[in-house]
């Protein structure tokens, strides 16, 4: 199982000069905190993987910190990225990894899987701290996924 978690609410583009650099708002860190029971008890471990972007490492903080453990950052999880890196990190990734990413990736990274085979189990949700629990076969292939909408 891994999960691919999309960045909880950030402040607006223009909070900041450099986009890499915005930052979750107070409703976006209420949802990383919020995030954590949740993934722990799905089985969430080692490796934490976010893209480059500050609010996707704050997203994962909280979760960091309950488990001790370091966020790696991986470009293959940035905005605007090419898709099969990022399908490949998945299918290599551990079993129990969570990786953060953005609004423009997840949605066409689950196309990809789903035309690869993957069935999904209930209603796809993109918003913002949403969570995608990605169950494998054993070549790292995506066979089912399922979809948490955000926390409230």
């Amino acid at each position: 199982m891994l999960f691919l978690v999309r960045h909880a609410k950030a402040g607006s583009r223009g909070d900041a000069p450099d986009d890499t650099l915005r930052t979750l708002s107070k409703a976006g860190w209420e949802q990383a905190h919020a995030l954590v029971d949740p993934l722990i008890a799905a089985g969430a471990n080692a490796p934490l993987l976010a893209s480059p972007y500050v609010r996707c490492r704050q997203t994962l903080e909280p979760l960091a910190a309950r488990l001790d453990l370091q966020i790696a950052l991986d470009e293959r999880l940035a905005e605007e990225q090419p898709l099969l890196p990022l399908l490949e990190l998945i299918r290599s990734a551990p079993a129990g990894a969570v990786l953060c990413s953005h609004g423009d990736m997840i949605p066409d990274v689950m196309a990809a899987v789903q035309r690869r085979g993957c069935e999904f189990i209930g209603e796809p949700n993109w918003k913002k701290a949403s969570v995608w629990v990605l169950e494998r076969d054993a070549s790292g292939n995506v066979i089912t996924a399922r979809c948490w909408p955000p926390p409230r």
